[in-house]
This record gives structure tokens, C-alpha cells and sequence, in this order.
């Protein structure tokens, strides 16, 4: 695949860019607005124990993304390890399931859009503001690979103020030096807390904990367009990881020691209602003026950030796909920036196809398409865990030296397989409640829609072209130009 010379991608994102790119993907509503629903279901200890998981889980999958993305730095990602190292076939599902993911995500993040901006005017029509927010997305995904990287940078960095901020005035709120006498471990202690409901209240805020931290994973989407891959990728690999979960886990202790888990406020994690966001309720309560107003700012930002790096990936992939000869050729053209306008053009209008069906009826297609995509993220993860397995096994099977990995992921062969498992208990357990609890069939239907598109998609590009299993020592290891 190419990504130098005429009509191929172009290396503009730097090393401050890819941190940036990973850390946005990551912190958003799910630790903004969701975050509250967590401590309420398991309590504080419970969402701790949870995050902390998932976090180890995220850890251990950025090692083995790290380690591909540096030897492979291509904008495929996903699509071209799963190719080279486990079949054509998964290869393609990979690519496609990607695609969908995020140029859905798009659409979700429109609708989120124009929700967030109801706080400010109440009366204008929310369309109006997908439409323009949808304009400035893709703008900034037209002018260049910079451009965009520049845009997530300044999202992400507001984000990234909003928890340091968070996190400093809660402590002084937690030792007494604001907001009052100091709450000591009262809210931790307080009827079932701090785990409540027990294993399964844990398993509960797994799923939550898993979506908040999808889109660490763009890291290797964008190392395909980044500067020096090999000493940019690490970089971002080794700092991303340790500064999300700080601020995961630091928020979440904050949250436990401030906000009782029994405030019913906690299990308001709708959008719509910013006033009831933890993070407002903690600022609030520390005098912050316009402590609402501010927050839905911040949120607004996390929306676009969201809604700019789905733009950014799921083009990128749709590209890739193109090379391999899984998309229509049309999509290899890029620019003189670089950028691939045809692809982008295409999934602007899938994404915008989605938005429409929001509006449409009572909106069930729409609500169907999103819970389709919600276990992409998941299938990617468990994808990258097993290409990364067939990954090594092709580096020893042709005879390299492991030590001359650019990167080298700490814990294989341990890290891929717990990471697998991990993230398949997330996939099972996410239909346990209407499985074992309300009984809603329907709803454990939509829940897993996405899982029998993937398997159709592989199996089908099976059945049409016959490929199978790569074995380790036929692997593609040929690296991309520089």
C-alpha cells in the first residue's frame, strides 16, 4: 500500500499528534457523562476494580498494536495484520467491520451534537447543527492529515484540562481545603458500598469501561501518516496508556469520594442533561460558575473529537480496503494533500445516511445500526490479539530476531491470550441483563447484531474467493517503504 509519492497518503502527523489522537479517542462521554452510571450499578470500588481491569486489558492490547504498528506503519491497520497473519478472509471482515464502526459512530456523534447544543438553543432545530458540525469535520479531514491531527490535538488538549482540573479540585475538595469539611471515606462505606451488587455489578460496568476506552486504537490508524513511525509509535504507545488510566481511575476515585453512589443524579447518564453529569455535580459543588455551561462545552468538544477521528479511520480503512482490492478502485485516489477524497466522500455520505434515519420514524433502524456497531470495537480488539499471536509466530517461524522488533510487546505470548479472553467475557456479558434479568429478547437480539454481521462478512468472503489460514512461515513480513 502506498503512502509516499503521487496519489498515495503523505507522513504529516507528528509524535504530539499520535499522543493526542490516542488520549481523545479515549476520554469522552464515557468518562464525562457515564461514568456516574458505573459507581452507581457497582458502586465505587466496583467501577474501580472495573476500570482497573479493562485498563490492564487496554494495556496489553496497545503492546501488541505497538509492535505491529511499527513494523507495519500503514493505514490499513487492522485490516492488512489480520490479512497477512491469520487469512484474506478475516483480513477483509476486519476492514469492513472497522468501516462500519466508526463511519456509524459519525453518525451517532452528529445526533449527540445537536442534543448537546439544545443547553444553549433550546429552539433551533437540531439537524441544523449535524449539518454544520458535519461541515467543520469534514473540512478538517479534506485540507490534509495535518489538518486533522491539528483539530484532535487542540480537542483532545480541552479535555485533558477539563480532567487535571477535575482532579486537583477534587483532591482539595476531598482534604477539606474546599467546598466544605472534608467527606473522609464516608461515601465509601455507605450502605452496599464500596462493591455493590457484587460480581455481577463488576461485570456490569466491564462493558462501559470497555467502550469508554475504544479509540486508543487510532494510534495505529494513524501511524500509516505519521512522521518517523518507528520512533513516534512507541512514543505514544508507552505515554498514552499511563495518562489515560490516571485519569480513568484517578476520576472515578474522586467521583467515589464526593458523590455518594446512591445520588440518584448518578444514574441520569443521559447526554441531554449535562447538570447531571458527575463531573458538573463535583464542580458545582466546588463553586465553579456556570458549572452546567462549562461542562456541556467540554462535552461538545468530546462529541466533535469523537466525531473528527471516526471521520479520520473509518476513510483511512475504507482507503486501505481499496488497495487490497476489497473496495472499488476509485477509492485509491487521493489528493495533492494526500488525502483520500473519494473515500472520504463515501463515508461522510454513509454517515450522513445514518444521521437521516434517526429523524426517520421512531428511529429503530438507526437504533439497531448503532447497536450494530457497538461490538465492532471489541471485534478489532480481539482481532488485533490474535493477528499479534500469528504475528510473532510468523517473526520466529522466517528466522527474524525478535530483538529486532522496532517495538517489542512485554508480555507475549501472556498478553494477547488474556487480552482475548478478556475482551470475549466483555462481548458474552454485555446480554447477561436481558438475558437473565428483564428477559428482553429484542434487546439481546440488537445487543449482538453486530457479531453474526462480522462472522457473514468473513464467511462469505471465504466462500467467494476460497482463501484460507496464513500459515506462519508463508506470512507477508515485507515492510512499507518509508
Amino acid at each position: 500500500m502506498a503512502t509516499n509519492g503521487d496519489n498515495s497518503l503523505k507522513r504529516g502527523l507528528h509524535s504530539r499528534h499520535l499522543t493526542m489522537i490516542a488520549i481523545g479517542g479515549a476520554i469522552g462521554t464515557g468518562l464525562f457523562v457515564a461514568s456516574g452510571e458505573t459507581i452507581s450499578t457497582a458502586g465505587p470500588g466496583g467501577a474501580l476494580v472495573a476500570y482497573a481491569a479493562i485498563g490492564l486489558m487496554v494495556y496489553l492490547l496497545m503492546q501488541s498494536l505497538g509492535e505491529m504498528a511499527t513494523f507495519l506503519p500503514v493505514a490499513g491497520s487492522f485490516e492488512e495484520y489480520g490479512r497477512r497473519f491469520v487469512s484474506p478472509s478475516f483480513g477483509f471482515a476486519i476492514g469492513w467491520n472497522y468501516w462500519y464502526n466508526w463511519a456509524i459512530t459519525v453518525a451517532a456523534e452528529l445526533a449527540a451534537a445537536a442534543l448537546v447544543m439544545k443547553f444553549w438553543f433550546p429552539d433551533t432545530p437540531g439537524w441544523m447543527w449535524s449539518a454544520i458540525f458535519l461541515t467543520i469535520l469534514v473540512t478538517l479531514n479534506a485540507l490534509s492529515a495535518r489538518a486533522y491531527g491539528e483539530g484532535e490535538f487542540w480537542f483532545a488538549l480541552v479535555k485533558v484540562v477539563t480532567v487535571v482540573v477535575f482532579l486537583v479540585l477534587g483532591v482539595l475538595m476531598i482534604v477539606g481545603v474546599m467546598g466544605g469539611s472534608s467527606p473522609g471515606f464516608e461515601n465509601w462505606t455507605e450502605g452496599e458500598a464500596p462493591f455493590v451488587g457484587g460480581g455481577l455489578g463488576i461485570l456490569a460496568v466491564f462493558m462501559v469501561a470497555g467502550f469508554s476506552f475504544q479509540g486508543t486504537e487510532l494510534v495505529a490508524v494513524a501511524a500509516g501518516e505519521a512522521e518517523h513511525p518507528e520512533k513516534n509509535v512507541p512514543r505514544a504507545i508507552r505515554t498514552i496508556f499511563w495518562r489515560i488510566l490516571l485519569f480513568y481511575i484517578g476520576a472515578i476515585i474522586v467521583i467515589g469520594f464526593l458523590v455518594p453512589y446512591t445520588d440518584p443524579n448518578l444514574l441520569k447518564s443521559d447526554i441531554s442533561d449535562i447538570s447531571v453529569s458527575p463531573f458538573t455535580l463535583v464542580f458545582d459543588r466546588a463553586g465553579v460558575a456556570a458549572a452546567a455551561a462549562v461542562m456541556n462545552a467540554v462535552i461538545l468538544t468530546s462529541v466533535l473529537s469523537a466525531g473528527n477521528s471516526g471521520l479520520y479511520a473509518s476513510t483511512r480503512m475504507l482507503y486501505a480496503l481499496a488497495w487490497q482490492g476489497s473496495a472499488p478502485k476509485f477509492f485509491r485516489s487521493t489528493n495533492s494533500h494526500g488525502v483520500p477524497i473519494p473515500a472520504l466522500i463515501a463515508t461522510t455520505a454513509a454517515g450522513a445516511m445514518c444521521f437521516i434515519s434517526s429523524l426517520i420514524g421512531d428511529g429503530q433502524a438507526y437504533i439497531w445500526l448503532v447497536n450494530a456497531s457497538g461490538l465492532a470495537g471489541f471485534i478489532t480488539w480481539m482481532g488485533v490479539a490474535w493477528s499479534h499471536w500469528k504475528f510473532r509466530k510468523a517473526i520466529y517461524a522466517q528466522g527474524f530476531e525478535v530483538s529486532d522488533l522496532p517495538y517489542r510487546a512485554k508480555f507475549y505470548p501472556a498478553g494477547p491470550i488474556i487480552a482475548l479472553v478478556m475482551c470475549a467475557v466483555v462481548i458474552l456479558g454485555q446480554g447477561y441483563e436481558a438475558m437473565f434479568g428483564d428477559h428482553d429478547f429484542t434487546a439481546l437480539i440488537s445487543s449482538y447484531i453486530g457479531l453474526p454481521l462480522f462472522l457473514l462478512l468473513w464467511g462469505i468472503h471465504k466462500w467467494k474467493t476460497g482463501s484460507v489460514g496464513v500459515r506462519p512461515e508463508e506470512a507477508n513480513l515485507t515492510r512499507p517503504r518509508q
